[in-house]
């Protein structure tokens, strides 16, 4: 159904985590806009704001919804996709691409090898569909 890249792991909240070095890359799954729908704006954190895994970080209104988006991992945000606040349709378009949200320093990279692989992530889609 959806392509699911096999490098990143992935969240029971529908986000993607990509490790980069000491640095992990956030955004959400082809699944969750699916399910979402038209995004229409986007409401991330700014640089230097401490996250909290599993607490919300910021939400995605669609044109049905509004949704938060929860972390995958506690850390410091060190880099927000600013392009998403004029083109939240990248979600839409490119959830995996040019929509990455934050970028994050976790304070435990422990939190990142807890989370799903792709293929224990497609498992739990199929099962809600």
């Amino acid at each position: 159904m959806s392509n699911l890249p096999e490098e990143l792991k992935y969240s029971e909240e529908h986000e993607w985590v990509k490790v980069e070095g000491d640095n992990v890359r956030i955004g959400i799954t082809y699944f969750a806009q699916s399910e979402l729908g038209d995004i229409v704006f986007v409401e991330l954190p700014e640089v230097g704001d401490e996250i909290e895994a599993d607490e919300p970080f910021g939400s995605v209104e669609s044109v049905k919804t509004v949704s938060e988006l929860y972390a995958p991992v506690s850390g410091k945000v060190v880099a927000v996709n600013e392009e998403l606040e004029d083109s939240p349709e990248f979600v839409n378009e490119s959830p995996y691409g040019k929509a990455w949200m934050i970028v994050v320093e976790p304070s435990n990279m422990s939190d990142v090898e807890n989370l799903m692989s792709a293929g224990e992530y497609q498992e739990m889609i199929s099962e809600a569909e």
